[in-house]
């Protein structure tokens, strides 16, 4: 059975100390692959250093985090990403988007500095993380606005409603990505998740945030997808080696991994 965590941000100080162990306790969980999403140019050393050392298990991406965006920064934040496009080979234009729960006041050039990792994104044919926390609304009428034949993606940490979800599947080629929060005894998406087809799910972790019950309050890392895929098996009442299959086909589908 393989999984693949699709959102770990692994080269976090939270991991500084124990990464071995951390990327060993995945495989023996089944996890073979670990895709790491970026935060900001602070943050992209650390991200490659990770990835160099672990070529088979890490792949990296790259972007501007909403959360890191701010009128002073913005435009030197997109020259790093655009410096790095042409100089590696990244699976992904991530983590992007707007989060409207830490800052409100951004609003406008989160949006801007959004819409422009999405033409890079088309640029350079690769697919998209999207960060929506508190602004679902905002961010899918801009992938709605831009969408075509050549954007793709998922919308990271996915807790909407079936409407919402259907407003995602309805882009084609964009997915939902579904970690611990499906656990969670009040989360509430384990009340909808299986009223969305499987073809549309990607799993992530989103380590070292948002623990899987029942570890939560500890930190999270990628061994824990197998929870999730444990208690997606129960939700859709399928076997766990099937939730496996059908949702690793979904990511080489998406991140094109070889």
């Amino acid at each position: 059975m393989e999984l693949i965590d699709t959102h770990a941000h692994l080269f976090l100080s939270q991991f500084d100390n124990d990464i071995d162990n951390v990327i060993q306790n995945a495989i023996s969980n089944g996890v073979t692959k670990i895709l790491l999403p970026n935060i900001d140019s602070t943050t992209t050393n650390q991200m490659l250093k990770l990835s160099e050392r672990y070529p088979k298990h890490c792949f990296p991406m790259i972007g501007l985090h909403p959360c890191s965006v701010n009128i002073e920064n913005a435009e030197q934040e997109i020259i790093h990403v655009e410096q790095m496009l042409e100089k590696n080979k990244f699976l992904a234009i991530g983590e992007i988007g707007i989060d409207l729960y830490w800052e409100k006041s951004t609003l406008d050039i989160q949006k801007k500095v959004f819409e422009l990792q999405i033409n890079l994104a088309k640029k350079y044919s690769l697919p998209i993380v999207i960060h929506v926390r508190d602004s679902f609304k905002e961010a899918i009428e801009i992938i709605e606005k831009l969408n075509d034949d050549n954007l793709s993606g998922v919308f990271h940490c996915f807790t909407g409603n079936l409407e919402e979800a259907q407003r995602v599947i309805n882009l084609q080629n964009f997915y939902l990505g579904i970690g611990g929060v499906v656990t969670f005894k009040n989360g509430g998406l384990d009340k909808i998740i299986n009223q969305i087809n499987l073809d549309h799910i990607l799993l992530e972790t989103d380590s070292p945030y948002l623990t899987p019950s029942p570890f939560r309050g500890n930190r999270n890392e990628s061994k824990y997808i197998l929870n999730i895929t444990q208690r997606l098996s129960e939700i859709y009442n399928i076997d766990i080696e099937s939730i496996a299959e059908k949702t690793t086909h979904n990511a080489y589908k998406l991140f094109n991994i070889s």
